[in-house]
């Protein structure tokens, strides 16, 4: 690609920072599919570049707590951990210990990628008629959502803890030194959380008093700028840094969180004492698939992100992207097509293959892929697309589960070349809204099909006991030909996550993009719903030649948050995204 080239394609790249909530709702299936979203100014976020190490994280505080375990020679998931108990405390309408995750770990030195599932876990006492109302019919989303009911076990500090047995570095009582600190002299409420909390788009954080109480002292909603100080949060890591998990699985932490869940002055929960006892996180291989010249490797199921973003990407390998401009009409007709194909089959046949049978193999097989791509029609919209017929596939209900964006990404590098990608989430902004002790418990358990069956079908993704909800999660890491790592990526977004990872993905192979600039593209998705284009980017121009191509295009705006690392022969390039409040940091 020449200079030129990539001059113009980099300047159609308009820059917008996604801070607040839109009121716009699109009505997909008589439900509501609403997302945290709005453009409140422009950051313009420039590629970082480091030789030693780097960390890209969603919020300032949890980057530089990140970067200082890094600095004194610890491991990514050393980095891993801080950031994550500093993202519970100043991004807590995204992720907590209170919630879930997906970690891909890198090992360099013996060239070997693994996976921790941290995902959360159903009640032992919970059925998957729990969301039906008295007539046997799913009960509403938002319904759903807030209170006890909706908590599945938090897995994600089980996972960190598991993995760093394996691959940390420094002593585990010393990732949390920075997080206790902060939490005891209080952090600096940023414009995004005051923007949040305002708009109380979780009904719950004005409706429980424990939360209420911490977002709303005296009744009035925290500002940008004020001093946030949790004490009991603080309380709870000086405890886990302490003595490791047991405070949180077995003892005083677990018993606050059952009382919390099963006493919630809203839709009381099922959670037991033996629930957190009995949680394990699962050591999975990872799933990987070809693009071009190199391996593109994802989270296995119960995560769908990483089979739908071989499978968008692999039905994309007959088309010269490279030949193509990145805002063409012929570049986001051809990315939507890809993507219905791609959420079709997630909808038909992603859940936690411990339950159900899974037939990822057939799924990305190139065979497949190709059959799959054929059906693109390069002149018109396909409309809605039907779920292939994947070697090893059974007969399943599409889900219709909605999985809303307040969710996080890390990407981390450390001096030894070793890399995570991490997704970590509590669903919903600000989860159930039950808090404990300082800390979120997700609404993960919405993330089932509310419906178990549909048209007499049993839905693959149904509420099962044990069993762990369909994700759209979806840490990424791209390898070179010679098995060198690439690329480390992720997003926040829900199910639009596929989308985000995807198409920075494409910016970095296709047009050869920075991090930085491939994560600045306007966005555009499709969930096999309609074609969405990022409101106040040159993309947005492109409506009525799409719709001439029988699309129905909605132009709003496209909260992503994607953290991307590149890997190159000169050192590290770092990129995140201007939509929201992120940070690179790197030495």
């Amino acid at each position: 690609m020449s200079l030129l080239q990539l001059s113009q394609r980099i300047s159609l790249i308009t820059l917008s920072l996604v801070l607040t909530f839109s009121s716009q709702a699109e009505i997909i299936n008589k439900q509501e599919d609403r997302e945290p979203e709005a453009a409140t100014g422009v950051i313009h976020k420039q590629a970082i570049k480091a030789k030693e190490f780097m960390i890209a994280a969603a919020n300032p505080y949890a980057s530089e707590a990140g970067f200082n375990i890094l600095k004194k020679g610890g491991s990514a998931i050393d980095a891993a951990i801080a950031v994550q108990l500093v993202l519970t405390l100043v991004e807590p309408q995204s992720s907590g210990i209170g919630g879930g995750a997906f970690i891909l770990h890198w090992d360099k030195k013996q060239k070997f990628l693994t996976t921790f599932d941290g995902r959360e876990t159903a009640p032992r006492a919970a059925t998957s008629e729990l969301f039906l109302d008295e007539n046997g019919n799913a009960i509403s989303w938002m319904k759903a959502v807030v209170g006890g009911r909706s908590v599945g076990v938090p897995g994600v500090l089980s996972a960190l803890k598991k993995a760093h047995e394996q691959y940390g570095k420094l002593a585990w009582s010393e990732l949390f030194v920075d997080a206790i600190a902060l939490a005891e002299q209080g952090f600096i409420v940023s414009p995004r959380l005051e923007k949040l909390v305002g708009m109380q788009f979780n009904p719950g954080i004005s409706q429980l008093p424990e939360i209420k109480k911490y977002f709303f002292p005296n009744n009035i909603a925290i500002k940008a700028g004020d001093r946030l100080k949790n004490k009991k949060l603080a309380a709870v890591y000086r405890s886990l840094a302490k003595e490791g998990l047991k405070p949180f699985y077995h003892g005083w932490i677990a018993k606050k969180i059952i009382d919390a869940v099963q006493n919630s002055s809203i839709a009381p929960g099922k959670l037991t004492l033996q629930d957190l006892a009995l949680y394990k996180p699962k050591q999975r291989p990872a799933v990987c698939g070809a693009y071009r010249d190199y391996n593109v490797c994802g989270m296995a199921p119960p995560s769908s992100g990483g089979v739908a973003v071989i499978q968008l990407l692999g039905q994309l390998e007959p088309y010269n992207l490279a030949e193509k401009d990145v805002t063409s009409i012929d570049t986001v007709h051809l990315f939507t097509q890809s993507s219905r194909l791609a959420f079709a089959d997630r909808n038909r046949y992603i859940a936690d293959d411990d339950f159900v049978s899974v037939p990822v193999e057939g799924l990305i097989s190139s065979k497949y892929l190709a059959e799959r791509s054929k059906l693109i029609n390069i002149h018109r919209d396909m409309g809605k697309a039907e779920a292939g017929h994947p070697q090893g596939a059974l007969v399943q209900a599409d889900d219709l589960a909605l999985e809303l964006p307040s969710t996080s990404h890390i990407s981390i590098v450390d001096k030894q070349g070793n890399a995570i990608s991490m997704t970590t989430s509590v669903e919903m902004a600000f989860g159930s809204a039950v808090m404990v002790e300082g800390f979120i418990l997700n609404n993960q358990l919405t993330d089932f099909s509310l419906a178990p069956k549909v048209n007499g079908k049993w839905v693959a993704n149904r509420l099962e006991p044990l069993k762990r909800p369909r994700s759209s999660m979806a840490p990424t890491m791209v390898f070179n030909a010679d098995n060198s790592l690439k690329l480390v990526v992720g997003s926040p977004g829900g199910s639009r996550i596929i989308n985000y990872v995807a198409q920075a993905i494409i910016g970095v192979i296709d047009w050869e993009l920075d991090p930085q600039s491939a994560i600045n593209l306007p966005k555009v998705t499709n969930r096999n719903r309609v074609t969405t284009l990022e409101k106040g980017t040159n993309i947005a121009l492109l409506k009525t030649a799409l719709e001439a191509k029988g699309h129905k295009v909605i132009i709003r705006d496209l909260n992503s948050g994607l953290h991307a690392i590149e890997i190159t022969d000169e050192g590290l390039i770092g990129g995140a995204d201007q939509r929201r409040e992120g940070k690179v940091l790197g030495l």
